[in-house]
């Protein structure tokens, strides 16, 4: 199964899953495109000395949302991407890739979902003295975070915990679980 993942940011969930990939943990998955909305990022960087091949724009510079989501719908069709993963892309999707897409694209969230979703999900939960929180994956729809829930992972929050150390926990969570939710997909297609 070929799989694109989006990322704006450092890109360590795309590190994870490739990583499962090369340690056959993740079989039959191959990563095949990064699309990144940040050529700034550190995953592009990160795409580079790993060899996988990537899309990477600026949203200004084009008209619109729609412009750039037929370019990246072409790339993953080009490519034969048959799931995209959301792991740290920070833009709402819009209707061309939605259309596209539905059923296939996944996003991965630092919370347990339908609680704190949205930007800064983990200092949301520990601002609120949540006792638990956790990892979601869910398919993509048109809200922010509202989408059907393929998989989740709870953790407990602890009295020691702080938003740091909070956040680590998390991010080790997510690094297990999505490349879980990817084989399920693929088991399940």
């Amino acid at each position: 199964m070929r799989i694109a993942v989006f990322a704006s940011g450092r890109g360590s969930n795309l590190q994870a899953i490739h990583d499962a990939t090369l340690a056959n943990d993740l079989q039959g998955v191959s990563l095949a495109l990064l699309v990144c909305d940040r050529p700034d990022a550190p995953v592009v960087e990160e795409v580079k000395k790993r060899g996988i091949p990537a899309f990477i724009f600026s949203p200004q510079d084009y008209a619109d949302k729609k412009d750039y989501e037929i370019v990246i719908s072409e790339k993953l069709k080009t490519a034969k991407i048959e799931l995209v993963v959301l792991a740290g892309y920070m833009r709402l999707v819009g209707s061309v890739l939605l259309e596209k897409w539905e059923g296939r694209m996944i996003n991965l969230h630092p919370s347990l979902l339908p609680l704190f979703p949205g930007i800064d999900a983990i200092g949301q939960a520990w601002r609120s003295g949540a006792k638990e929180t956790g990892v979601t994956v869910h398919f993509v729809d048109a809200g922010m975070d509202t989408g059907q829930i393929f998989l989740q992972q709870k953790i407990s929050v602890d009295p020691e915990d702080t938003e740091v150390s909070l956040a680590k926990k998390i991010h080790s969570l997510e690094h297990q679980l999505l490349p879980k939710a990817i084989q399920k997909f693929q088991q399940e297609m």
